[in-house]
């Protein structure tokens, strides 16, 4: 069997990159480069990203954004960190394997992101879909079948973190479509781009920047409003369209830009560009129109199906008012003299309880018009275990 050019291997511990020299295999296709680079870029951002909010941030900065426990998101933030950086070293040992050198003069700023762990968390969020959805749309862009299997053994990790992220958000369906969405490597830094600190050179014109104006939750019925220097009037806003794209879905929906509302039955991801004509976009990388789009994507998280698996991470002071209905809890830190009293409480509690023994009781010398029905009352809230007679 003939093996092409070198393979990068995603293995297990410790990761390997098996590379054979460029010139032995000859000239790596551009698409293939390009792909590698920008991909590499990308890794270095998201451990960045990563490693910047874990120095900064403390249990307590946790456990004050409502997760019932620090050490939840802190675990998995610093999987996550050690997962990205190991993609980018894998993808920098293959670009050098093929006789090229990776862009390490890219630098990053996430201050804007990084004002609280909510901010951090609600960012991360769209990290990982920016990851995913970069991956996916850059499939295409591979002539080497080998790989493409290198990236695939990436993109599946990194949709590992977008569950991941969206349970942690509270409020987010774990799973929330049975399809993502491929963005272009344009499309990608129009995402990107505002976490980007001075100049970084991809060879790739970035799509305008787009971010979803409105304050407050989103969801099926809010008009969405928009910012971007794109949206400078030069196309007047009655020409202009907003086009929402759904993981799954043929091609996008199109309304014009004054009637951009989120429609019923939305739930999870949605991508949105600004574009000067109503044709919808295709839902795939190679066909989608690009020369009408005015500004983004931006990603919006439209979470309509809160799980019970979101509420136990973060607890169920994160709500987005499209819950089940169910009655809210909350917790709170309480001091240890506080802990001394409630446990004393609770025992003598018990202790009282245990002094009457309904475990075998009778109904003897009860009058005969007496409730004595066992078992859990209607309301599931009470359970009768028995009954017993008290001296008067």
């Amino acid at each position: 069997m003939r093996y092409s050019t070198s393979i990068l291997a995603l293995a297990a511990a410790p990761l390997a990159v098996y590379g054979a020299p460029a010139r032995i295999y000859g000239k790596r296709a551009d698409s293939d480069i390009l792909v590698f680079k920008f991909a590499d870029v990308l890794e270095q951002l998201e451990a960045s990203f990563y490693s910047t909010a874990l120095s900064k941030f403390q249990d307590s900065d946790f456990t004050a954004a409502g997760f019932t426990s620090a050490l939840i998101p802190a675990e998995l933030f610093k999987v996550i960190q050690s997962d990205e950086q190991a993609h980018s070293d894998a993808l920098q040992a293959a670009l050098k394997a093929f006789g090229q050198e990776p862009v390490t003069s890219c630098s990053f700023n996430f201050d804007a992101a990084l004002g609280d762990v909510a901010t951090m968390a609600a960012t991360a969020r769209v990290v990982e879909n920016v990851g995913v959805a970069a991956y996916l749309g850059g499939a295409t862009l591979l002539t080497d079948p080998v790989l493409l299997d290198a990236a695939g053994s990436i993109l599946t990790i990194e949709a590992r973190h977008q569950t991941i992220l969206n349970v942690l958000s509270g409020t987010g369906s774990a799973i929330p479509q049975a399809f993502d969405i491929p963005f272009t490597p344009s499309d990608v830094l129009a995402v990107a781009a505002p976490f980007f600190s001075g100049a970084c050179d991809l060879g790739i014109p970035a799509q305008p920047t787009l971010s979803i104006s409105n304050t407050g939750s989103v969801g099926p019925g809010t008009l969405l409003t928009f910012a971007s220097a794109a949206l400078n009037g030069t196309v007047p806003d009655d020409q202009l369209f907003c086009q929402m794209m759904l993981g799954g879905a043929p091609f996008s929906i199109a309304l014009p830009l004054s009637q951009c509302i989120v429609p019923d039955g939305v739930d999870g991801p949605v991508a949105i560009w600004v574009t000067s004509d109503g044709q919808p976009l295709i839902n795939n990388v190679r066909d989608r129109a690009t020369n009408k789009q005015i500004a983004g994507p931006t990603i919006a998280f439209i979470d309509t199906k809160s799980e019970m698996i979101g509420q136990l991470a973060r607890g169920a002071s994160v709500n987005n008012g499209s819950g089940s209905g169910g009655e809210a809890t909350s917790t709170e830190t309480i001091s240890p003299d506080q802990a001394s009293s409630i446990l004393a409480s609770a025992t003598a509690t018990a202790s009282d309880a245990g002094a009457t023994d309904v475990s075998n009781s009778s109904t003897d010398g009860l009058p005969p018009t007496a409730n004595t029905e066992t078992g859990p009352s209607p309301d599931g809230k009470t359970t009768v275990n028995g009954w017993s007679t008290t001296p008067a």
